[in-house]
């Protein structure tokens, strides 16, 4: 019988919709434009064209999964919802006080991230814990209902409450919640001990704000995408791609919406490592480009990188300290402001740039012909004979080259250069930009980038890989079968997981291992319990301990991976401590070179990581073998190494043979993409259906 999985992600510009057939181990796929105005109306289209399309019965669609970046432009833009914060008397100012730092140490002019929560809508309450969990003075009932009363009444419908210490005794911020939820039911409620139950009073506070600023806006949303979903016949239910890479279902979501910040990107980057490992190449920088923004992971033995905290909404993109610091697990990638709608202006000097601002899908580049007058990337694309006009999302839209070249042209005459002198430079800024980012993350991380493979996803990644690669000294592009749609694929292949976390401070050479223990074995417990709903579909469940800790004495901590449970019963006592030293240590000179001498390990923040595979695996329907194809068709495409246009054979990827090799120069077009190979690149089909180029050792 054959059974279906659709997943469907949500981007800034287009919203990508694919459907696996488990039976023939195909994968269909459809394009649409984001319907900002209604999400999930544009969603719904798009689903029920793509069943219409290929006779997908709604009976036989097993699962749904989505992944979607609306809340994190809601942080962006401020569009969420009228959030108060009830915080111990004392600490109402935390939010604004932040580190005390300034993100740049030479702006005079300089202005902190505005906070989520305006100074007349944070309150304070009296009750305290101390920082061992007892209870210094109790909050009062009547206390609490005046003060929240206080803030409804200005209009607040989202209350975060952040108190002291509760991460590590959250007792309080429970007796307050239900107190809240008996006299003021319509409100929604977020608590830091659901949230982010870690130390760092400005990031809790900060986390726990942006989670309860975006609640109701995720609720609104998930229950109408549900509904519309319902109404199609897919009766499923809906699982949604968290930030850390992992699925989770749809009402863990609404509790935390927190932990979708990242969903899309997160998605396209476990679809590069699915691709990624087909091949055997563990190793790879992860390059995905879509309508409004691009990113880049660092994938290494097939797994993107992973951190426990980022800043959202940054004021300046590059600059640390200038955002909203969210503490969540998350894919560890950096994201510039370059896709097909990033808009091209000249700045101050009257040098030309790109993005970050975009055109969107609404009104889009000026070749889409719905209003957009500005030059964007996809218009230079275009232009420099990229993209196919007629085949543009496989056909089901309309693109202009006239248009597109009337608005690089008013461009041109203010900066004193032809159509396809400015269609070039905006092309070679976006990869200039994404291999400047991408050499500073990756050198972040101590890594060389040569060592890797630039593995491209998106509509845009296919088309700027070959000279972003060069860039950064890169020699081989991977380019997987529908690239496009990778991130939307990448659902649909993703484990379930679930990722908790405490701060329990501990000092494994003289501390009591049994604390140990139990604490880790709670968090374990809560993992479990919030995969039990999805046992039927993915399993069994692996359990992952890891720990923040530091050299007694530092100020900050880092990551470490920690032996298997448990600590208690499996082996003497000395050789469980000598082991969760030496994983510390380890991990310690990997990051740094070497360790203080005879200073004691304190592991300070406690995580867990639940993850469950899926039970149905995806077998992809084997590729025929051959070396011959004819191109389709050939048009006029720019290349730098000849600095004009030549004639450029066109292939259609669906005719490709496993076996099939060109050189360079080539265009591979797909319903979602096109692989720009220039004449220094040598293309060559796997029987996994990876395009790989290899290119010349002369950069360009």
């Amino acid at each position: 019988m054959t059974t279906w999985a659709i997943g469907i992600d949500i981007g800034g510009t287009f919203t990508d919709v694919v459907a696996l057939d488990y039976g023939a181990g195909r994968l269909v796929s459809l394009k649409v434009l984001t319907t900002h105005g209604d999400p999930a109306q544009g969603v719904a289209d798009g689903v029920s064209r793509l069943m219409h399309t290929h006779n997908i019965d709604p009976r036989r669609v097993t699962r749904v999964v989505h992944a979607t970046t609306l809340f994190t432009n809601a942080l962006i833009e401020r569009r969420g919802s009228t959030t108060g914060l009830l915080t111990t008397l004392g600490f109402r100012d935390v939010l604004e006080i932040g580190h005390e730092r300034k993100y740049d140490l030479y702006d005079l002019t300089i202005e902190p991230a505005p906070t989520l929560v305006p100074r007349r809508l944070r309150a304070e309450i009296r009750g305290r814990m101390d920082a061992q969990g007892h209870e210094i003075e109790a909050p009062d009932a009547g206390e609490v209902r005046a003060v929240v009363g206080r803030l409804v009444e200005q209009g607040v419908d989202s209350l975060a409450v952040c108190l002291l210490h509760a991460y590590g005794t959250p007792a309080h911020e429970r007796l307050v919640r239900d107190w809240i939820e008996r006299d003021f039911p319509g409100l929604h409620v977020t608590l830091s001990s659901d949230v982010a139950p870690v130390i760092r009073e400005f990031e809790r506070n900060s986390t726990t704000v942006a989670n309860a600023y975006i609640k109701p806006l995720a609720t609104r949303y998930l229950d109408a995408l549900e509904g519309r979903l319902q109404a199609l016949g897919l009766h499923a239910g809906v699982l949604m791609m968290l930030s850390n890479g992992g699925l989770a279902h749809i009402g863990e979501a609404k509790r935390n919406p927190i932990e979708l910040l990242e969903s899309g990107p997160a998605a396209g980057a476990i679809s590069a490592a699915h691709y990624s490992l087909r091949d055997a190449q563990p190793d790879l920088l992860a390059f995905d480009m879509g309508g409004t923004t691009a990113k880049l992971c660092l994938v290494e033995d097939g797994k993107p990188a992973i951190t426990f905290g980022f800043e959202a909404a940054r004021r300046k993109r590059f600059a640390e300290g200038s955002g909203l610091p969210i503490r969540i697990t998350t894919i560890d990638l950096i994201e510039i402001g370059a896709g097909g709608g990033s808009i091209a202006h000249q700045d101050a000097l009257g040098l030309l740039k790109v993005g970050p601002q975009s055109a969107g899908s609404e009104p889009g580049p000026a070749c889409y012909g719905l209003g957009g007058t500005d030059p964007t990337v996809t218009d230079a694309n275009l232009v420099l004979g990229y993209l196919n006009p007629d085949y543009f999302a496989g056909g089901t839209m309309a693109i202009s080259v006239d248009r597109a070249a009337e608005a690089l042209g008013r461009a041109g005459e203010r900066l004193a250069r032809d159509v396809t002198g400015v269609a070039w430079g905006i092309h070679d800024i976006v990869a200039e930009n994404m291999a400047g980012a991408a050499r500073v993350h990756v050198a972040e991380r101590g890594r060389d980038p040569r060592g890797f493979v630039l593995l491209c996803t998106g509509g845009g990644g296919p088309l700027h890989a070959y000279y972003v690669a060069q860039k950064i000294g890169v020699r081989t592009i991977l380019c997987p079968p529908a690239a496009g749609v990778a991130s939307a694929y990448g659902l649909l292949v993703s484990p379930a997981r679930a990722d908790r976390s405490r701060t329990v401070s501990v000092r494994p050479a003289t501390d009591a291992l049994d604390r140990l223990e139990a604490a880790f074995a709670e968090l374990e417990s809560q993992s479990r319990e919030a995969l039990a709903p999805l046992d039927d579909s993915f399993g069994p469940i692996q359990l992952v301990r890891h720990a923040d800790g530091r050299f007694a004495g530092q100020g900050f901590n880092l990551s470490v991976r920690l032996p298997d449970g448990p600590y208690i019963g499996k082996q003497p006592a000395d050789v469980v401590r000598a082991a969760l030293i030496a994983a510390f240590e380890s991990g310690y000179r990997e990051k740094f070179g070497r360790t203080p001498p005879d200073v004691p390990v304190e592991l300070v923040t406690l995580r867990v990581t639940g993850e469950a595979p899926p039970r149905q695996a995806f077998v992809a329907e084997t590729l025929p073998e051959g070396v011959d194809a004819a191109p389709g068709s050939r048009r006029k495409v720019y290349f730098r190494e000849a600095d004009g246009y030549l004639d450029t054979p066109v292939f259609d990827r669906a005719t490709l043979p496993a076996g099939f090799r060109a050189q360079g120069p080539l265009l591979i077009e797909d319903a979602g993409s096109t692989l720009v190979v220039g004449p220094k690149g040598r293309v060559t089909q796997g029987a996994s259906g990876n395009l790989v180029i290899e290119l010349e050792e002369h950069a360009a």
